[in-house]
C-alpha cells in the first residue's frame, strides 16, 4: 500500500539511510549488506562505534532467530520459569538473550558429546533448533563485518561500561520502538501511537514481578495480545541524548513527549550570550 511504502521510506530517512534525494546514503549502503530488519542493521552498525560489536552480533543473531523458549507443559510452567531465572540479566531482554546464548555455547562446548545440547536445552526448557540457527546467524553476521572490514570489538558483556553501550547501540537503531508504563501496571504505550501493550510472557520483567517504566523494544505483536517483545530498561535522558530531534518533532502529543521534551530542555547547553555567540 502507497502508505506503508511511505512510511518504510520515512523509517529509512529517520535511521539516516537515504540522503536528500531519496536514495541510500553511504551509511545506507553499509546497511544493506547486512541481511537484517534496518532498525537492528544500524544498531549493529552503531555498536562499532560504542565499541560493543562482540554483544551486538549475540543479540541480533538472538531476535533473528525463532524465540528460544519454548511452551512448557501443562504443569510445569513454575520449573520453567525457575530455570530461564537462572539467565535472567537485570538490564532486561536483550542481555538476558546474550546470557542465554553464552550458556548455549559452554553447553556445547564438548565436541564428543553432540546429545549434550539437546539435553542441556530440554532442561532449560529451551529450543535447541532455534539456538543452533542463532548461532549459525551470528557467523554469517561475523564473516559480512570482515568481509567489508568493520572493527570488531573484544568482548566486555557484563560490566558497567558495556551495558551502557549496548543500550546506546540498541537505541541507535530502535528510538521509534519506545514505550512508557503509564499507570504503573505494564500498560505501555508506544511513543509512535495511541497503542498500549503488556509485556511478553516471556519477558525476563514478568519473572522477577519487577516493572520499568520506560523500555525499549524489539517488536510488538498484535497476534500474541497485544504484547511488546524482546525488551529493556532504558532512561528517558539516553533517549533524549541520542533521538535524533527531527523524530522527535513529528511524534504525536502525549504526556509521555511532554516528560521528554522536559528532559531535553534540562540537558540542553545554556545559551550563550551575545558577545560567545560572536
Amino acid at each position: 500500500a502507497p502508505e506503508s511504502l511511505m512510511q518504510a521510506l520515512e523509517d529509512l530517512d529517520y535511521l539516516a539511510a537515504l540522503d536528500n534525494d531519496g536514495n541510500l546514503s553511504e551509511f545506507g549502503i553499509i546497511m544493506s549488506e547486512f541481511p537484517l530488519d534496518p532498525q537492528l542493521s544500524k544498531s549493529l552498525l552503531a555498536s562499532c562505534e560504542f565499541e560493543c560489536v562482540d554483544e551486538m552480533l549475540t543479540i541480533a543473531a538472538m531476535v533473528t532467530a525463532p524465540s528460544c523458549f519454548l511452551h512448557a507443559p501443562p504443569g510445569t510452567e513454575e520449573i520453567a520459569l525457575t530455570c530461564w531465572r537462572r539467565f535472567s540479566h537485570p538490564a532486561g531482554d536483550h542481555c538476558t538473550l546474550i546470557n542465554v546464548f553464552n550458556a548455549f555455547q559452554a553447553a556445547t562446548a564438548n565436541p564428543t558429546d553432540p546429545g549434550n545440547s539437546e539435553k542441556w536445552c530440554r532442561d532449560y526448557f529451551l529450543s535447541c533448533s532455534a539456538l543452533s540457527m542463532a548461532q549459525m546467524i551470528r557467523a554469517e553476521l561475523v564473516e559480512i563485518m570482515k568481509r567489508i572490514e568493520l572493527p570488531i570489538s573484544e568482548p566486555d558483556f557484563g560490566s558497567e561500561e558495556n551495558l551502557l553501550s549496548i543500550q546506546k547501540a540498541l537505541l541507535s537503531g530502535y528510538f521509534m520502538h519506545i514505550a512508557r508504563d503509564v499507570d504503573g501496571s505494564g500498560n505501555y504505550l508506544m511513543l509512535t501511537h495511541k497503542q498500549v501493550a503488556q509485556l511478553h510472557p516471556f519477558s525476563c520483567y514478568c519473572n522477577t514481578r519487577r516493572i520499568p517504566e520506560w523500555v525499549l523494544f524489539h517488536e510488538f505483536s498484535i497476534s500474541e495480545g497485544n504484547s511488546i517483545r524482546v525488551v529493556s530498561e532504558i532512561s528517558p535522558h539516553l533517549f533524549a541524548e541520542l533521538v535524533p530531534q527531527y523524530y522527535f518533532s513529528n511524534l504525536p502529543p502525549s504526556e509521555s513527549k511532554d516528560i521528554l521534551q522536559e528532559v531535553i530542555n534540562h540537558l540542553a547547553p545554556v545559551p550563550a550570550t551575545k558577545e560567545e555567540q560572536k
